[in-house]
């Protein structure tokens, strides 16, 4: 089975994550997509981070598809870097394919991961764009490093990544917060 993941704070979840996951269900064939809300972005600050369970219950009422699933393994896991929960995923579950979803702003900020490289290494990866990031990143670390792997319509095997430019959605997590109104929920 071929399972897409989206991980995130989901700080607050939103329309834009699942407009790119009904994207990559349809453009890579995938037949679950699984969004792991992430306890705490190492990479993010605490000050402003909605609680855990706010924000995975917000990712709830947003993924109302039969295929998307909201999950709170980095948790369970004990986890909170992409690397050591992907290779938990893989462990736990050996007969399924992962496929990692990304936009391209974090993609952007790949090198500041922890074992970046290796996340190639571990799942493909598809990337979905976010027009201020187009093209900028197809000249940054990971596009360069990887570049011998970028693949044009789907990905399969490891290392392999894939660009999608999709449709714009001007909707954003920092916006929501800044302006303090998620316009799905009117709150």
């Amino acid at each position: 089975m071929l399972i897409g993941i989206l991980g995130g704070s989901f700080n607050p979840a939103h329309s834009g994550h699942l407009y790119i996951s009904l994207e990559a269900m349809k453009r890579l064939g995938l037949r679950q997509i699984w969004w792991v809300v992430s306890p705490q972005n190492p990479l993010k600050p605490k000050e402003g981070m909605a609680p855990f369970l706010e924000r995975l219950q917000g990712a709830k009422k947003i993924a109302k598809h039969p295929k998307i699933q909201v999950l709170d393994i980095e948790k369970k896991f004990g986890t909170s870097y992409t690397y050591d929960t992907l290779r938990r995923l893989k462990a736990q579950y050996p007969r399924h394919q992962f496929v990692l979803i990304m936009g391209a702003d974090n993609f952007a900020e790949l090198p500041k991961w922890r074992r970046w490289h290796e996340i190639f290494r571990l799942v493909p990866i598809a990337i979905f764009n976010r027009d201020a990031f187009f093209p900028p990143i197809m000249v940054g670390k990971p596009a360069i490093c990887f570049r011998n792997y970028r693949k044009f319509k789907t990905i399969s095997n490891t290392p392999g990544w894939v660009f999608f430019a999709i449709g714009k959605k001007a909707i954003s997590a920092t916006k929501i917060r800044h302006t303090g109104r998620n316009p799905l929920t009117g709150h």
